[in-house]
């Protein structure tokens, strides 16, 4: 069984930064897809940045481009996401999730079997 938990959320102000980390256990095969999510009180889960664990090229929000960086340390079994310039708009609670196959659209949280239990992150203006 796949679990993950997160860490590193807290609180920031604008134009700060936070890493985000996610640790997984409880599996062996080295290919997966890793995704990172959020989801702010009253909205939809939404897709912030994801990669295939085979060194693929990663996806971004477009919310997120250029300010956001997915990264993994294979070795640690770690993903991480780097949170630069963040806004307040970035204000949520952030969720890691993994799924054994190369998913179409890493972004989009249906195609996710297993997930963190979130860590949240508060930006104050």
């Amino acid at each position: 069984q796949v679990q993950l938990v997160e860490s590193g959320g807290g609180s920031v102000q604008a134009g700060g930064s936070l890493r985000l980390s996610c640790a997984v256990f409880g599996y062996t095969y080295s290919r997966m897809s890793m995704g990172w999510f959020r989801q702010a009180p009253g909205k939809e889960r939404e897709g912030v940045a994801s990669i295939y664990r085979d060194g693929d090229m990663p996806y971004y929000a477009n919310s997120v481009k250029g300010r956001f960086t997915i990264s993994q340390d294979n070795a640690k079994n770690t993903v991480y996401l780097q949170m630069n310039s963040l806004k307040p708009e970035d204000t949520a609670i952030y969720y890691c999730a993994a799924d054994y196959r190369r998913l179409t659209d890493g972004l989009d949280p249906r195609g996710y079997n297993y997930w963190g239990q979130g860590t949240q992150v508060t930006v104050s203006s």
